[in-house]
This record gives structure tokens, C-alpha cells and sequence, in this order.
């Protein structure tokens, strides 16, 4: 048993460490963001969000398809938008905003087209359409509030037009907006600064949350932020992980269609209540610009501008769930996590295979202990426990090690299955199919768990021995064919040894027609005898059932005798160095093959010795039938009668009472009564009916000085 443990101890470890270091290597990184995707949606699903809308420190201006829709926007194109857009924003600043950024680039102004236009060009033509709106950029960016997006893109970055990057003082309140997807597409993390002409430059979201608390960024030499106090986890360098909320009003969105209208209503208490200290981020909300893929892939809902409204009324926008969202939400949400200070902090390769180790040890460890099914019932179960702890870390931003370490546990585990059927279980596999119709389940599993293979040797145990035989058999073969015998025999013998295996007990052999079972070994059994004495009296109710309803026992009843017998024997593989049996030996053996035959004598079917009825213990009813001694011993053996499990029944006591009376006369030498006594039932009870012909026989001729109560049987 030792080295088998040990083997598969090691074979565990190899498996677990190699599968957990592979997994941590980087051509399984791509699993690292499946994980965060996952935990993102089955946060969503099974938690909910953290923070409600109201609370968000971050809302979002959208240029939605609403607006697309509503006049004086519909019809025009949005670079024509700007007056309305500077309107709505110096409500915004001056309803107390704490900074305003643009997730949306204007490069170009009608102002500046050379498109020919008459007798002039267009730009001409439309001189000081965007006067107000640099007016309201001017305004915000003068007091610190208002931060213009570029995108870099080579050595042309695409930025506002040149009035726009004048108006707001030039690169003082410009920042990039650029974001870069992982190798799958899907875009999980958010860069914290560029290098803008050889100047480090902070990312449009960290600057809106740098104006928002009035702090300045802290950059490490290891591309790491300080904001506020707050370190920002990086577990790639110079990148802030996304920690997104689910479904798609975790961050409040303003319809800029309802906001002009309230503008031009007049509503500056509205402008106070919907956006005072709030970052506001302006971009698109539509269905076919500036989508994402994220890590909120499994966490989406419709996108709608849900926020309170002014005027115009509110609209059914429900639509098809995407896995996309709107850009300007990766933005919103980078600000939103820098100022509530929950950026997802990712743990390493060292705890990626960590945890992919244990994992993988207790799919290995389940699949050489149990069976297939139930291995994989055990790795289900430690996946669901360990995908629990990972949601439950990921409230709180801890995204610990999810695919990775499940794929790599699943992977060990068939590749133990396969490991354990193709070499561990060979072994066994053959011994069960050499052995398996030869000797009993409980033997085989006995060789099983001993680790090694049957060979010869014994033990001393103390153990309860069965023999039954067919009364009649021999008288009865003679008018049956070959085959019909077979089949009959079979029938028999399969209930039989069906009841002796139920019970606990395993068929040494069949001797023809005859069964020598025992109890107590190879498994120990300390019932037994109770044990044995069930299947005896079990086995009589099976043959009187066999006999009344199926053929050909319906047409030829057979009887049974049966001898039970508790001692110590000797018991184990015992033969010859080439063949061998696993078997019983001894004196306690004998006796039981002598009581089986006993049977004869008394008329009775099931017989066992004093030693069987004390271990049995309290449980059957038996009558004592007589001291005997058996053929081949001079010591005599003192016999009962099984009778039944439990209470016997008023017929059954009715006859143990008078046969008890006798007998009790019959070896106090007293003759006449006992025959008396015997003669109550006699006619019914065939035990009763022999010790009356011997009383009557002593009764005639009295037995001399030295007789004894003990019968000596001269037949096995």
C-alpha cells in the first residue's frame, strides 16, 4: 500500500507543478484577461454593482442617437454642433462641475474650409460659427475645468482644430485618449501617461482625476502612479486595469439633446443638481461608432441615456444586448476607479501557478482515489468553491488567478484518469478479470488494497464456516438429463450464493450440488455468525419460493441441509506454487461439513454448534436439538436448530417447549416420560419423532451403568 501512495503522491506533484508553471507562462496571458471577463460578469450576475448611479463620480454627455434625432441637431452634421455644445457646457461649469473632459476630437472647423462657396468659400461664408463655442472652451479651460482630447497617432497626432488648442491655452489642457487592446481584442487596461515630445503626458483619465481632487500626479521610476494618496495597482507597466461595473447605468448618461433644451429653458438649478463636483466626459453613444470590446464583455446591458431629465421625455431606447460599449465609458470608468481607489489589481506569475499547483493537486489527488465520475465531481466541486472565493475577492478589485488555474486543474485531472487507466489500474484491471469468476468481490478487493498479488500464506482467524448441500440430489439426478441438471443446479446455486455475498459472506467452493461459504474473512466480521445464521435461514426461504413457483423445482422439490460451525481456522492462499485457492483450513471446518450432514439424522435443515449460537448473540430463536459426536472426533458437540430471526412463532415454541421437556428427561435416563413428551409432536416434528423411537428403544432395553446423553454418529 505504501509504495502504491507513494507513487501516486509523487505522480500528483509532477503533474500539478508542471501544469501550474506552464499556465503562468506568457502564451497562456491570454487566459489571464479571460479572467478578468469572466469575474467581471459573474460579479454582475451574482452580486450586483457596488456603487449606485447616483453616487458615481463620474457622468457622461452623450451625442447619442437621440440627439441625432432632435432639433436643431437632426439633418446636420455634428461638426456644426459646437455653438450648442458650448452652451450646454458653460451651464455645466457653471452649475459646479469639477472638470469636463472631450472623449470626441473636432480636428477641423467650418471656419477654416476652402471648399468654394459662391463667389468666396464655404469658411468665409460661415465666419464666427464656432466664436461662441471657443468663447465657452476658453471660459472652462481658464478655470482649470475643461481637458481636450488627442489621439497620438505617429507623428501626426489627431488633435482640435488650432482655434480650439489656442482657446484652451495649447497643451496645458489637451491630453491623449488613446487606448490599446490586449492581443484578443478586447481592451481590459487603460494607459496612465504618453510621452508627448520627450515629456511624460498623463492619459486624459488620469488628469480628469487629477483636476478633481486638485492633486498632482506622482510618477515611480517602475512606471507606477501616486494620485491623491492612492498607489494604482500596475501589473502592466504604465496601465490601470479597468474595474467595470455591470449592465450599462453604473455611470449616469445626459442625452446633450435634453441638456440643450434645458439651456435654453434656462435651468441652471438643474445644471447645480445633475453635475456639481461631477467629472463630466462628452463623447458618442451610438450604435455603430467608437465601440469596445472590454473586459465588461459578459456584464453588458442596452446603452441609454437614463440619467434624470429637464424637458425633453425620457424615451424606450431598449435594443439588442452587445458585448461592445461606447469608448467613452472605458474613459469614465478608468476616472471613476482612480477616484473611488478600486483599480483591479492583477497578482503575478508566481501566484497565477500557485494557485494553478493546489488546484491541479486536488483534481490529480481525485482522480487516482476515486472513481472517474466522482473525481470529476470533486474537481466541480473545488472549481465552484474556488470561482465563490474569486467573485467574492473581486468586490473588492482583487482578481485572483481564475481560468488559468481551472483549465490547468482540468487538465491534470484527465490526464490522471488516462495516467491511472493506462498504468496504475492495469494490474488491477487484470487481476479482476483473472480472478473475478473464481473467487469472491470481497477477496479481490481484499488483494486489491494489499498491493500486491495472491501468493501462498495463511492467518489464524476465528471465523463462521457454511455448508449446504441439496437433499436428495443424487436420487434425483437419476431421472434427469445432463442439461436439465446444469440449468437446475445454476438456478440454485446463483440465489444461494446471491444471499451468502448479500450478507457479507464469500463461496470457497462448490462441491457439485454443495456450497462451503465463509463469514469473517477476508473482511473482518465480528457478527459472523449472526451474519451466516441470516443467510442460512434466507436461504431456506429462497428454496421454499424457488420450489413453489419455478420449474423444474415446481415439478421436483428439492430440500437443503445446512451445518454452520464458529472457530478459529486457518485461512488464506492455499495450495500448490502454481495454483492456489483462498480458502479455510482446520478442525472448525470439518465440523461444519459433519453438522451439514447431521441434518439427516434429525430431520432438520439448518444445524449449527454451541459455538455459532452464543456469537450470533440474542437476535434468532433456536432449540437445542442434542449433544452428538461426529465421525473422526471423540470430543461431543453440543447442536441446535435454527428457527427463525427475531421472536418464533406459538407453533414454533410450542414444539421447542415439548422437545426441550423430553429432552431433558431423555438424559436424566427417564425414558417413558420423555417419550411422552416427544410423543406430544411427533407426528409433525421429524426431530421429535427420532428421539421418541430411541426412548422407546431405551425404554425396552435400558442402556447399561455407563451410558451417556451423547449420540455418536457413525455417517459424515
Amino acid at each position: 500500500m505504501i509504495p502504491v501512495l507513494r507513487r501516486n503522491i509523487l505522480v500528483a506533484l509532477v503533474l500539478a507543478a508542471v501544469a501550474g508553471v506552464v499556465v503562468a507562462t506568457p502564451p497562456f496571458d491570454g487566459l489571464r484577461g479571460l479572467t478578468l471577463d469572466v469575474l467581471t460578469g459573474l460579479r454582475w450576475r451574482i452580486l450586483g454593482n457596488a456603487h449606485p448611479p447616483r453616487d458615481s463620480p463620474v457622468v457622461v454627455l452623450a451625442l447619442d442617437e437621440e440627439t441625432y434625432r432632435t432639433p436643431p441637431f437632426d439633418g446636420t452634421p455634428n461638426i456644426t454642433w459646437t455653438r450648442e455644445i458650448g452652451r450646454v457646457l458653460t451651464d455645466i461649469v457653471a452649475g459646479g462641475a469639477a472638470v469636463v473632459g472631450f472623449d470626441i476630437v473636432y480636428p477641423t472647423s467650418l471656419e477654416q474650409s476652402q471648399i468654394p462657396f459662391g463667389d468666396d468659400t464655404l469658411g468665409t461664408r460661415v465666419r464666427g460659427l464656432d466664436r461662441d463655442y471657443l468663447r465657452a472652451l476658453a471660459g472652462a479651460a481658464r478655470d482649470g475645468k475643461l481637458v481636450l482630447g488627442q489621439v497620438q497617432h505617429s507623428d501626426q497626432p489627431i488633435q482640435p482644430s488650432p482655434g480650439q488648442r489656442v482657446a484652451v491655452g495649447q497643451q496645458r489642457n489637451i491630453r491623449p485618449l488613446n487606448a490599446f487592446a490586449d492581443s484578443d481584442d478586447v481592451l481590459r487596461r487603460l494607459p496612465l501617461s504618453f510621452t508627448v515630445d520627450g515629456a511624460r503626458q498623463p492619459s486624459m483619465a488620469v488628469e480628469l482625476a487629477a483636476r478633481a481632487q486638485r492633486a498632482m500626479p506622482e510618477w515611480s521610476d517602475a512606471d507606477g502612479l501616486i494620485l491623491a494618496g492612492y498607489r494604482v495597482p500596475v501589473s502592466v507597466a504604465n496601465t490601470l486595469t479597468l474595474n467595470f461595473d455591470g449592465g450599462a447605468d453604473s455611470i449616469p448618461t445626459y442625452s446633450l439633446a435634453d441638456l440643450r433644451a434645458c439651456a435654453e429653458k434656462g435651468d441652471k438649478e438643474f445644471f447645480k443638481r445633475q453635475f456639481a463636483g461631477k467629472v463630466v466626459i462628452l463623447g458618442t453613444v451610438l450604435d455603430v461608432e467608437d465601440r469596445k470590446i472590454t473586459s465588461k464583455r459578459f456584464a453588458t446591458a442596452p446603452e441609454a441615456a437614463r440619467a434624470p431629465r429637464c424637458v425633453l421625455p425620457a424615451r424606450d431606447v431598449a435594443g439588442p444586448v452587445r458585448e461592445t460599449i461606447s469608448g467613452v465609458y472605458v474613459h469614465a470608468t478608468a476616472v471613476a476607479n482612480l477616484l473611488r481607489h478600486d483599480a483591479v489589481t492583477e497578482l503575478g506569475r508566481p501566484a497565477i501557478a500557485g494557485v494553478a499547483m493546489a488546484l491541479s493537486m486536488l483534481a490529480a489527488a481525485a482522480a487516482l482515489s476515486f472513481t472517474p465520475a466522482r473525481a470529476a465531481l470533486v474537481w466541480l466541486g473545488g472549481a465552484l468553491a474556488w470561482t465563490a472565493i474569486a467573485v467574492a475577492a473581486f468586490r473588492d478589485g482583487l482578481a485572483l488567478p481564475l481560468v488559468q488555474p481551472l483549465l490547468a486543474s482540468l487538465a491534470v485531472l484527465a490526464i490522471a484518469v488516462g495516467y491511472r487507466f493506462m498504468v496504475a489500474d492495469k494490474d488491477k484491471r487484470l487481476l479482476r478479470q483473472s480472478f473475478g469468476l473464481y473467487l469472491a468481490p470481497a477477496v479481490i478487493d481484499r488483494m486489491l488494497s494489499s498491493s500486491r498479488p495472491p501468493e501462498l500464506g495463511g492467518e489464524a482467524r476465528t471465523v463462521t464456516i457454511y455448508f449446504s448441500d441439496v437433499a436428495g440430489f443424487s436420487s434425483l439426478s437419476e431421472h434427469m438429463k445432463p442439461a436439465e441438471i446444469v440449468a437446475m443446479m445454476n438456478e440454485y446455486l446463483s440465489a444461494m450464493t446471491d444471499i451468502i455475498e448479500a450478507e457479507g459472506g464469500f463461496v470457497d467452493k462448490y462441491i457439485g450440488d454443495a456450497i462451503v461459504a465463509v463469514f469473517g474473512a477476508p473482511i473482518d466480521d465480528s457478527a459472523h455468525a449472526a451474519a451466516a445464521t441470516r443467510a442460512a435461514l434466507r436461504c431456506r426461504r429462497k428454496l421454499e419460493e424457488i420450489n413453489a413457483t419455478t420449474e423444474p423445482f415446481k415439478s421436483r422439490p428439492v430440500g437443503q441441509r445446512i451445518g454452520l460451525n464458529s472457530g478459529e481456522v486457518l485461512v488464506g492462499n492455499i495450495g500448490s506454487r502454481r495454483r492456489f485457492n483462498y480458502t479455510v483450513m482446520g478442525d472448525a471446518v470439518n465440523l461444519a461439513s459433519r453438522l451439514e450432514g447431521a441434518n439427516k439424522f434429525f430431520g432438520t435443515s439448518i444445524m449449527a454448534a454451541q459455538a455459532t449460537v452464543e456469537l450470533a448473540g440474542p437476535d434468532f430463536a433456536w432449540r437445542e436439538l442434542d449433544w452428538i459426536r461426529v465421525k473422526g472426533r471423540t470430543q461431543p458437540v453440543r447442536i441446535y436448530e435454527a428457527l427463525t430471526e427475531g421472536e418464533a412463532s406459538a407453533e414454533q415454541r410450542t414444539f421447542a417447549g415439548a422437545y426441550e421437556a423430553g429432552l431433558a428427561r431423555w438424559r436424566a435416563a427417564d425414558f417413558i416420560a420423555a417419550a411422552e413428551h416427544f410423543r406430544e409432536t411427533a407426528a409433525r416434528d421429524p426431530a421429535a419423532a427420532v428421539f421418541l423411537s430411541r426412548a422407546l428403544e431405551h425404554a425396552a432395553s435400558p442402556p447399561g451403568p455407563g451410558w451417556e446423553p451423547v449420540n455418536t454418529l457413525s455417517d459424515k
